[in-house]
């Protein structure tokens, strides 16, 4: 199938492992390229050139400009209800789930796994169809209340949490 060129861009933005972490702070926080740098360990020019995939591929947006040092910096957000992102093939998730999963797996070395304080949930269940899209519109609810609930990287009385969300239908195996 042929991409067409936003579609395109927006699967090469998150093809790297580092702007799905750009992404995540730029959920709680406007930020220059100076700010994702100094959070992330990047040099500047690493950060710029990492928002600009995310911007070239509609991904992140231009929240405002502010002058420093002579210059002017753009601040940057990730808003996850402004993607511009047309329907992707099921290549195209595949490609975006093998990315989730990476990032998944770097977090959890990062993780503080404290005794009933996250939740693990694994499955391939058979459910009714409107039973599946009650709970999928629920849980998308919870993902888009933790997206409003987001604060800039280390804000005081915050703690850093992890969330990977992928849920989708499989296709049901023919009969033997």
């Amino acid at each position: 199938m042929s991409l067409g060129g936003g579609e395109t861009a927006a699967l090469r933005a998150l093809a790297h492992p580092v702007r799905l972490q750009i992404m995540s702070l730029l959920t709680g926080a406007e930020m220059t390229a100076a700010e994702v740098a100094r959070e992330l360990g990047l040099t500047h020019a690493n950060a710029s050139y990492h928002l600009r995939n995310l911007l070239s591929g509609g991904l992140i947006v231009v929240a405002g400009e502010e002058k420093i040092r002579g210059g002017v910096a753009k601040r940057y957000r990730y808003d996850v209800h402004s993607e511009p992102r047309a329907p992707w093939s099921d290549e195209q998730r595949r490609a975006e789930l093998a990315t989730l999963a990476h990032e998944l797996i770097r977090r959890s070395a990062d993780a503080r796994f404290v005794e009933g304080a996250g939740l693990f949930a694994d499955g391939d269940f058979w459910v009714e169809p409107d039973v599946w899209l009650s709970i999928r519109d629920r849980i998308s609810e919870a993902v888009d209340d933790l997206h409003r609930a987001a604060r800039p990287p280390r804000t005081p009385g915050t703690v850093r949490t992890s969330t990977t969300v992928g849920m989708f239908q499989l296709r049901e195996e023919a009969a033997e």
